[in-house]
């Protein structure tokens, strides 16, 4: 079997490293945020994640949207992330660095940018290399009720 081609190669078929200057920043973009994409087929071969960065300028957010049946991980870097989700966007819970938010899939949510004078920089990684973005129009609730940050297991 020639070598190249051989998936026990470690040397061709292991670990990959993208360094920070070789991220793609020719993803989908929104207004008020810089993503870029760090592991993909193309940089690296994954076949089931996707993981890059994502800036969201100071006092930004995003309209309300879902991502379909992906699921998505996001670590704060710095800065000060505020989530809003739900049927009317009625949740809010915030999150600093060293923090972690699950989006499961389906979940109508928001992601703002807690902060009126500092970027909030965060590593973003879904379960899936499609770039799901199911834009919807939801009127949000003026008081949404603060969801602490507990998980089941830390009660």
């Amino acid at each position: 079997m020639d070598e190249s081609t051989d998936p026990t190669d470690w040397r061709t078929n292991g670990v990959r490293v993208v360094q920070g200057d070789q991220l793609d920043t020719n993803t989908p973009q929104t207004p008020g945020m810089n993503r870029a994409a760090a592991i993909t087929q193309a940089t690296a071969g994954a076949q089931k994640l996707w993981a890059g960065t994502v800036v969201i300028h100071p006092d930004a957010k995003t309209g309300a949207h879902h991502h379909g049946e992906l699921e998505s991980v996001i670590y704060v870097v710095s800065g000060r992330a505020r989530m809003r989700w739900g049927e009317r966007l009625e949740f809010v819970a915030e999150a600093g660095p060293g923090d972690f938010i699950f989006v499961p899939p389906f979940v109508p949510h928001q992601e703002i940018n807690a902060l009126a004078d500092e970027p909030l920089s965060c590593v973003l990684v879904r379960s899936d290399q499609e770039p799901v973005v199911v834009n919807l129009d939801i009127a949000g609730v003026e008081e949404p009720e603060t969801i602490p940050w507990i998980d089941p297991i830390h009660r």
